[in-house]
């Protein structure tokens, strides 16, 4: 800061604003700021070091040259009714008059003018130009200032465009001095005291404080001072009423207040920053909110699926059960019948028993066990289907409910980010579900079954479930020659006869048992795989929308509570700027 050497407070001060003005460019840097917004607070930093800047706006026509004129007592800046600024004019002291082009939209002047050493004053286009660029490059140059004297006409005060101009300015925290110019228009105080009650209530309304306003006549008073360089007597002067507004600008701009409104204006920019992204922040944190909710409710859904996949599950395996149960009751029942004394001509033939063992007892075990697993395999494949079908839409569903929700765009990252990974999510989905072949699924699960059970393979491809079954309740059959041998070998046929088939229906039941917890152990099992696997790959789809929310709801926390933090050094640093004194 170009001014007389700073106390220690002072320079602390100066100090402090800086690392808070640093502080803040990184926290907003990690939500998306735009290029302008960059530039601002990179300009707000550097300009601390800058001299102070007196920045003139308003419309076209409104007398913003003249008023700079004036206040310079030279005829410095072109006047005029038509725009006569096209560019932002920067006057600065310098040793000889000259200007230099640093771009098409910014010219430096230079003045050898005494009120131009510790100032630089700014010229903008009218804010209501017919060129848009006139009004865009003035609102960009507004952030800028450390003091703005806001110009309106008074045969039109506060136009509409003024009005909005107002507003903007007001977003920035700046100090706004209003300049009511051409009363000289009026003939009698009374209308020029209606414009100034006029201008100061809705400067109220606009600024949300009372701003000093100045009635003045800009023509009157610069012919009032090319007449005193003459020393010419003149009542022009008083009647300007440029006195007031000259001896006011001249006492708010001493040394001291100067450096106070250098200070306080990158604390206002700032102060528009966190008031703009705390909004932000809280609307993210809303719609995250909402995300993990619905993540919540995915979770859920999956956990309900799973619970109701289990207990369906078991019931089929009951009923697969019962089967066997049935098998085992018609077992025992076909040897009550056959190992009798009255069936020995029956017993001679080991074939005729076995067949009836196998007509009577095993019957179409194996085909209703291979139906129901064919239908339990069925039923898996439709509800994994179902449940992706099921997140999917929910997804989308809650996509479109937030779109309305999601304000702040700046940069459009965080939509941009998240829709991305929802939309990514939806189209994982959605392509497992178009490219969901059931009867490769069925066909896929129907193998790891079947080598479950049999635990083996065979040569020209896996034996069928049916199969399995048959060789293994089959051979599971009592030997009936065993029985034979004992009646016919003379060894008390009439009492081992009993015994035999006690042994035949226990050995029946232990094998029966032992085949049954086979195959609903191993069904089990595999059941458990692929629901996992059902489950898992729901889970593994919607993981990256998962790690991006959480992730990003700690990210605006931790950002929230430092925002928090400049707030409040933002206050402490307003509090002893208002403070400082000369000494």
């Amino acid at each position: 800061m170009k001014t007389s050497i700073l106390t220690l407070g002072q320079e602390e001060i100066l100090k402090l604003e800086r690392q808070w003005l640093t502080d803040l460019q990184q926290i907003l840097n990690k939500l998306g700021p735009t290029e302008d917004e960059q530039t601002i607070l990179s300009n707000s930093i550097k300009q601390l070091d800058e001299l102070f800047l007196l920045v003139v706006v308003g419309e076209f026509n409104a007398g913003k040259s003249a008023l700079i004129n004036t206040l310079l007592g030279e005829m410095v800046l072109k006047e005029g009714v038509t725009p006569t600024t096209a560019q932002i004019n920067v006057l600065k002291y310098g040793a000889k008059s000259n200007r230099v082009v640093a771009d098409i939209h910014l010219h430096h002047l230079t003045e050898p003018l005494e009120f131009l050493r510790h100032i630089n004053i700014v010229d903008t286009p009218g804010t209501n130009a017919i060129i848009q660029e006139h009004q865009e490059i003035t609102e960009e140059f507004v952030p800028r200032s450390d003091l703005v004297l806001f110009v309106t006409s008074a045969d039109r005060p506060f136009t509409e465009s003024e009005r909005n101009f107002l507003s903007r300015i007001r977003e920035w925290g700046k100090k706004v001095i209003i300049i009511i110019n051409k009363i000289d228009i009026f003939d009698t105080e009374a209308d020029i005291q209606k414009v100034v009650d006029f201008v100061k209530d809705n400067g109220l309304k606009l600024l949300a404080i009372k701003p000093e306003v100045f009635p003045i006549s800009g023509k009157l008073a610069m012919k009032a001072k090319q007449q005193m360089k003459t020393n010419q007597e003149t009542d022009l002067w008083s009647e300007s009423r440029f006195e007031a507004l000259e001896g006011y600008i001249e006492q708010t701009l001493d040394e001291m207040t100067r450096f106070q409104l250098k200070l306080q204006n990158p604390l206002g920019v700032g102060g528009r920053f966190i008031k703009q992204y705390g909004e932000i922040i809280n609307n993210r944190l809303m719609i995250l909110g909402d995300d993990l909710d619905t993540l919540d409710t995915l979770e859920r859904q999956l956990q309900l699926y799973r619970e109701d996949m289990e207990r369906d599950f078991k019931f089929r395996l009951s009923d697969m059960e019962n089967v066997l149960y049935d098998m085992e009751k018609r077992g025992n029942e076909y040897f009550d019948d056959t190992l009798r004394i009255g069936r020995l001509f029956d017993l001679l033939q080991k074939s005729y028993i076995q067949k009836g063992f196998e007509q009577k007892v095993v019957a179409n075990v194996p085909d209703t066990i291979e139906q129901k697993v064919a239908a339990m395999i069925d039923w898996l494949v439709n509800a994994d289907l179902h449940q992706w079908q099921t997140a999917t839409d929910y997804l989308k569903t809650r996509k479109e409910a937030y779109q309305s929700k999601i304000v702040g765009e700046v940069g459009q990252g965080f939509r941009y980010d998240r829709d991305r990974l929802i939309d990514s999510v939806g189209r994982s989905a959605q392509r497992v579900i178009d490219t969901y072949d059931k009867a490769i699924e069925a066909e896929k699960i129907a193998i790891d079954a079947q080598m479950a059970v049999a635990g083996t393979a065979v040569a020209g491809g896996m034996i069928g479930l049916g199969a399995v079954l048959v060789a293994m309740t089959t051979t599971m059959a009592i030997d009936v020659t065993g029985v034979l041998t004992a009646v016919f070998g003379g060894v008390m046929g009439f009492l081992i006869l009993p015994y035999r088939r006690k042994t035949a229906k226990e050995e029946l039941n232990l094998r029966l048992t032992e085949l049954r917890l086979h195959l609903i152990g191993t069904l089990t099992n595999q059941f458990n795989k692929e629901l996992d696997r059902s489950v898992d790959r729901i889970k593994e789809a919607i993981g990256p929308y998962t790690r991006f929310v959480r992730s990003e709801r700690d990210k605006l926390s931790d950002v929230q509570t430092k925002i928090v933090e400049l707030e409040r050094t933002q206050a402490r640093l307003k509090a002893e700027i208002e403070m400082l004194s000369p000494n």
